[in-house]
């Protein structure tokens, strides 16, 4: 991995100017930031210590914390009310899938409050660490070690009747190798006397995707299709917004369409998979596969009405009648006891977490920052549109779980450490607004 130039030092340095990137702060000679606020004095009051510019409460971003704990805590409720009914029609422990969804909770906010109160800045010497140990893992999935669930290898099994998944890790590898790479560009000295850097060149791009498509493969073997997606729609996001020469993006477009077409021409992917794709198109034609799991969707979110049907009252859910409502279909439990303004509310939370990410992405001092939060704000953004498309004939049906809301270890870990690193990039922000 040293050869992929993650542990170089060519990225750029705290303070440096983000070229594109409007109403940044200016900064001093030799790219060195202008102190803008005095650190608060120990001999003033606590709370105005607290509130002052550089103190604890304006480090933090308060209102990403609270929408990602609010909405952690209605994910486990709906994934109560998901489970609840049949386990108990089965005579089995009725609150067994709330109990792991509380466990799988605690753990995340510890990850996520760890990795808020690192340096973002020192990911980057563990990201070698992290894309490495992500790589082995889903390498391991091939090996007996993986299960298969629902057609897909993708988890390993650990003692307690517990899995992980490590594609969800996949993404956060993804993100950091990514924002790594892409960072490390050369430096041009201006006229004007200091150092600033220039637009990241194919070169850095090129690494940044040749570590890229290890990811991407592997977990495109197990199949994992709707994660694959993810991965590709967050690099791409990435290299948007990195600076990179609109001719170098038109052409990677142009590419990527190439590919795609010729997947689907010589037959390289599954049937099921390209059924999965277009069933949400004309569901009718395929009622013993994923259309019928679309119809189904629609017709419980449909049946909620305004203000739905009432906690543990939902027919569709009580009877299981769609599949997999506790991960990928959690959104039909939504609407059917909660109805629309339930939708509405919970759709609402996601966005604006994902405009906390924006945010932050633009308060970044540095590119590496920038293009951590600008990465996990993609991965958010695509994740939930197609979660939530998929229930209702938007998108197409692929195993996605809704962030924060879905039931599963694996993908609460990964979100609350994207929540921590969002944190972290917020909390060395150098002028706190």
């Amino acid at each position: 991995m040293s050869g992929l130039g993650f542990r170089g030092s060519g990225g750029l340095g705290h303070g440096s100017r983000i070229p594109g990137i409007a109403g940044l702060r200016p900064v001093g000679v030799g790219g060195k930031r202008t102190p803008a606020f005095t650190p608060p004095s120990a001999d003033r009051p606590l709370l105005v210590r607290l509130f002052a510019a550089g103190g604890l409460v304006r480090r933090y971003d308060w209102l990403l914390m609270l929408v990602t704990l609010t909405l952690t805590g209605v994910g486990t409720v709906l994934v109560w009310a998901a489970t609840e009914p049949s386990l108990k029609q089965a005579g089995q422990d009725p609150n067994s899938y709330l109990y792991k969804q509380i466990l799988n909770d605690v753990v995340g906010v510890g990850l996520m409050l760890v990795a808020g109160s690192l340096n973002y800045r020192k990911f980057r010497a563990l990201t070698p660490w992290v894309y490495g140990l992500s790589l082995l893992l889903l390498a391991a999935v091939m090996t007996p070690a993986g299960s298969t669930v629902n057609g897909a290898k993708a988890w390993i099994a650990l003692p307690g009747g517990f899995q992980i998944e490590p594609s969800e890790f996949a993404k956060l590898a993804l993100v950091l190798s990514t924002a790594t790479l892409v960072s490390q560009r050369p430096r041009i000295s201006p006229a004007a006397g200091r150092s600033v850097p220039g637009r990241p060149g194919i070169g850095s791009v090129g690494w940044a995707a040749l570590a890229a498509l290890p990811l991407m493969g592997l977990v495109a073997l197990e199949p994992a299709l709707g994660v694959t997606m993810v991965l590709v729609f967050a690099f791409a996001g990435m290299v948007v917004v990195s600076g990179l020469r609109l001719e170098w993006i038109v052409g990677a477009l142009v590419a990527a369409a190439v590919v795609v077409y010729a997947a689907v021409s010589m037959h390289l992917m599954k049937g099921y998979q390209v059924s999965r794709l277009t069933a949400f198109l004309h569901p009718q034609q395929d009622l013993a596969g994923a259309g019928y799991n679309l119809i189904e969707a629609k017709t419980a979110i449909g049946s909620g009405g305004l203000l739905g049907s009432g906690l543990f009252h939902g027919t569709f859910t009580a009877n299981n009648y769609v599949p997999s409502q506790q991960t990928d279909f959690i959104f039909t439990v939504v609407g059917e006891e909660f109805g629309f303004v339930g939708c509405a509310v919970v759709i609402a939370l996601l966005t604006l977490l994902i405009i906390r990410a924006v945010r932050i992405a633009f308060l970044a001092d540095d590119l590496f920052g920038m293009l951590v939060a600008a990465g996990i704000a993609c991965w958010f953004i695509f994740q939930t549109f197609v979660n939530v498309g998929m229930t209702i004939g938007l998108a197409p049906i692929t195993g996605l779980p809704l962030p924060f809301v879905s039931y599963g270890g694996s993908a609460i870990f990964a979100d609350m450490i994207a929540v921590g690193l969002l944190q972290s990039v917020r909390r060395h922000h150098s002028v706190f607004e």
